[in-house]
């Protein structure tokens, strides 16, 4: 394995001295440095777009997100498809993280997990992946073996196959029909990926799901109507949304809020279109779960 053309492996002559630089000008640099990345992932944009259209089509279609990766990749995957759940009120099933060497590997490295191809493949076929579900297979370096074996097991059932490293030319980028790559140059610490590359792919698994579920109806303006009210933050959070979507009092809020069984989005179609709860519920059904339709 050569990994001397990777850009996240090589040196970077900024920090050639980083044992001796003082903390002040370390953190200076690594702030310096870590503004590259928007930048980066800017260039990337026309790629994310792609893969933000196909994910929203498969959801349409009843199809999953599945997100696939070892060591940091994996972890950032897993976190975008848990944080789903309360933000958007999906099911956990919608959006599923699946990282080299299972769940254990969250916290603790699985030796040799991230270079069996097999593994990628058979993760995919417990999940039951079908051609309606899209694939994202998230490698810093491009090259990682179980990220390869998922999205060649994606192809062979006929799921939608994308790509996320931080390299160009990357592997796994030929074995996707979308390839999403943002380098973001050699890191500060030479082959930590957990820096620049790992904050590039939090920056781009924020856009690929965020804005793929504002596509199948989960925001209303601003605002995530699809929240779920899982502790005593969201439920104030919940009013909140039904006033701000509203302009209405806290008290209507709060009534609407209640005889919508804390369905936020529910609650504002009622109090938009002053319809009951059953008229609402079916006019939110007739719009595909979109508001504007909805109240219009």
């Amino acid at each position: 394995m050569d990994l001397a053309n990777l850009t996240t492996e090589t040196r970077n002559q900024k920090t050639m001295a980083l044992d001796t630089m003082s903390t002040h000008d370390i953190l200076a640099l690594m702030n310096q440095e870590d503004q590259r990345v928007p930048q980066a992932v800017a260039q990337a944009l026309p790629a994310i777009e792609s893969a933000v259209n196909v994910i929203t089509a498969n959801f349409k279609q009843g199809g999953r997100l599945f997100y696939m990766g070892a060591g940091t990749s994996g972890r950032l995957g897993v976190l975008d498809a848990a944080e789903c759940v309360p933000t958007f009120g999906t099911d956990p099933e919608m959006v599923q993280g699946l990282i080299a060497g299972g769940m254990s590997a969250m916290t603790v490295a699985v030796e040799g997990a991230e270079d069996s191809e097999k593994l990628g493949r058979q993760d995919l076929i417990a999940a039951k992946l079908t051609a309606n579900d899209t694939v994202v297979g998230i490698a810093a370096s491009g090259r990682t073996p179980y990220v390869i074996g998922g999205l060649d097991y994606a192809k062979q059932v006929g799921a939608a196959r994308i790509s996320l490293a931080c390299n160009r030319g990357a592997a796994i980028s030929q074995h996707a029909q979308t390839a999403i790559e943002v380098e973001v140059g050699p890191e500060v610490l030479t082959g930590s990926t957990r820096l620049k590359s790992g904050t590039a792919q939090k920056l781009v698994l924020n856009m690929l799901s965020t804005v793929s579920m504002i596509g199948i109806g989960k925001v209303y303006k601003n605002l995530m109507v699809d929240v779920k009210p899982t502790n005593e933050k969201l439920v104030e959070r919940s009013k909140r949304i039904i006033m701000q979507a509203t302009d209405c009092s806290l008290a209507t809020a709060t009534d609407a809020f209640a005889t919508a069984n804390q369905d936020v989005k529910l609650a504002i179609v009622m109090v938009l279109t002053d319809l009951s709860r059953d008229e609402a519920a079916a006019r939110l059904q007739q719009a595909k779960g979109f508001v504007r339709p909805a109240v219009n």
